[in-house]
């Protein structure tokens, strides 16, 4: 019987209690069929205070040799700066791993209203994960004073954007043949004007593929007023983080909102996560959705060709929310949907 090995980091708040309840509809889900092999890293911010790192110095090297990584929520700030915490151990991952492509995918799941009227809509979001406005390159001159300067300048490559939008394409090419290219080209005259350049470029090797620019102000918009007319939608690191919030919203809040980092070559694992944070006000209550967590564990049984496994966890937590538990945030507990998802589980 195959075996992945899956690195488990919980991290903060709400994350430790919903990667639990993901691990444990993946494990019921491999039954008989495959074996999922969960180690646990206590990284966290509990562990910077302890350490003062958000992880190890071989973090990086230990995180190699699994075969994918299963992330619950990173951050409390009221303990150490988010700026600390995503540097510290959410980016480094990412770079280090070039899990260049991160999916995020929006729709209502059955039982559940979200604010608009449309229900319809089922949207491929593809986020540059990796460079652009989270490279983390500038600084800041002249601290505490009237003179201070602060410096952050986006870096865009042409591998980096090719690839990107590659990527998008061929999602585009498996699916309803349609492409929506985010960028900001009317006012952003040399990064977003080199990404529409290539996009245009790259569209002839994709007769197949109908692709559309929209300028990020108007894609929010059209999100809101005309999501069911989207298909695929890819955006940089920045435009895309915004974006995805948006989607998370549209498709009944961040409970629902699922993500994956993805390594396309499979040079390296792949992250998945839900893309909620570790929601320190609620952490104490028991009450955190799962379902994002568990959507992104269904993602990384498909990311590792366990696709009819991935299947039925989709399918237990559509049965789950048809319902009516887990639609509504605070509504039932997280060991009760949970369970609800677990015995759905044919």
């Amino acid at each position: 019987m195959k075996t992945y090995s899956i690195a488990l980091i919980p991290g903060d708040g709400i994350g430790t209690a919903v990667t639990e309840a993901a691990f444990a509809v993946l494990e019921k889900a491999a039954a008989g069929n495959f074996r999922l092999s969960g180690t646990t890293f206590p990284w966290s911010c509990a562990f910077y205070r302890r350490t003062g790192a958000m992880m190890p110095q071989d973090g990086i090297a230990t995180l190699r040799g699994f075969d994918a990584i299963l992330l619950g929520a990173v951050g409390w700030p009221a303990e150490v700066p988010d700026s600390v915490s995503l540097h510290g151990l959410l980016l480094p991952i990412r770079k280090a791993f070039v899990q260049y492509a991160n999916i995020r995918p929006h729709r209502l799941l059955p039982g559940v209203e979200g604010p608009l009227r449309a229900e319809g809509f089922d949207i491929l979001c593809i986020r540059e994960n990796t460079e652009g406005e989270y490279s983390g390159a500038g600084g800041r001159v002249h601290q505490g004073t009237a003179d201070e300067v602060a410096v952050e300048t986006s870096i865009f490559t042409r591998t980096g954007v090719e690839r990107i939008l590659r990527f998008g394409f061929e999602q585009a090419r498996a699916r309803s043949g349609r492409l929506a290219s985010v960028t900001k080209s009317n006012a952003q005259k040399y990064s977003m004007v080199f990404w529409d350049e290539i996009t245009h470029k790259l569209s002839a090797e994709y007769p197949d593929v109908e692709v559309t620019s929209y300028h990020i102000d108007a894609m929010a918009a059209r999100m809101v007023m005309a999501p069911e007319s989207l298909d695929v939608v890819v955006a940089s690191n920045l435009f895309g983080d915004i974006l995805t919030d948006l989607g998370a919203a549209i498709q009944g809040g961040l409970g629902f909102a699922a993500s994956a980092n993805i390594n396309p070559d499979r040079s390296a694992p792949s992250m998945f996560e839900p893309v909620h944070g570790s929601a320190p006000d609620i952490a104490h209550l028991g009450i955190a959705n799962p379902i994002a967590a568990i959507w992104s564990g269904a993602m990384m049984l498909d990311h590792l060709g366990e696709r009819a496994a991935a299947a039925r966890v989709m399918a237990a937590i559509e049965r789950a929310t048809a319902r009516g538990i887990g639609v509504r945030p605070g509504k039932d507990r997280t060991d009760a949907i949970a369970a609800a998802v677990l015995a759905s589980l044919d």
